[in-house]
């Protein structure tokens, strides 16, 4: 593995493990109600572009184009994998500076606030899916020694903590009620704090660079 490479596999990480905190604060409501809409959502604005960011490094290290026909099939799935999360965490910055939109507004402040994105959380469960592909493709469906098993699924336990969050955020039409509020945001603080763990875990498994040889 390159240094290049190295170092970008641990900014993706970085990226990946920031966007995961400012998820799980802003979603304890405790720190809602103490800082107010605002704050709260540039929290989770400010995550989502760290998301972005991130998979954006992911994407790039998993190649410009999609795989060709003669690429393994491992391969193929950890590009669209990354791909489809690509597009997710647009849908996630989408949502996010909507949010932070209305929030700003003085007019539409009182009950605004970003809930979370169904079609981001859809997203995400599909490239977590990819991974698994992917994982059991490499290493086994379940294989504790293997190197990326964790982080795979401890992504794909964030995807459907985030596909949960989502549900709750539904608004009953003829009751203008969240299906579940405690799931909106219960969802997604579990859902970063698994992606935190994984991102946490990847970083610690890059190798670190070697040192440089000692001259005479």
């Amino acid at each position: 593995m390159t240094s290049d490479r190295r170092v970008r596999l641990r900014r993706e990480a970085w990226g990946f493990a920031i966007g995961s905190v400012f998820f799980a604060v802003g979603a304890v409501p405790l720190y809602a109600a103490a800082v107010g809409a605002v704050i709260t959502n540039v929290t989770f604005f400010i995550g989502a572009v760290f998301f972005t960011l991130a998979a954006f490094i992911q994407l790039a290290l998993s190649g410009r184009r999609p795989p060709r026909r003669a690429s393994n099939r491992a391969d193929s799935w950890d590009w669209w994998g990354s791909a489809v999360q690509f597009v997710g965490t647009l849908f996630f910055n989408l949502s996010t500076g909507a949010a932070l939109v209305t929030a700003l507004n003085p007019d539409t402040r009182v009950g605004s606030g970003w809930v979370p994105d169904v079609l981001g959380s859809v997203c995400f469960l599909v490239a977590s899916g990819c991974a698994v592909v992917a994982t059991t493709d490499r290493d086994g469906l379940w294989d504790p020694q293997a190197r990326s098993w964790r982080c795979t699924w401890l992504n794909l336990a964030g995807s459907v903590f985030f596909g949960l969050s989502a549900i709750g955020a539904f608004v009953i039409p003829s009751t203008s009620d969240f299906v579940s509020l405690l799931w909106a945001n219960l969802g997604t603080f579990l859902g970063a704090l698994c992606f935190l763990a994984a991102a946490l875990l990847s970083r610690r498994d890059i190798p670190v660079d070697a040192a440089p040889a000692a001259t005479a």
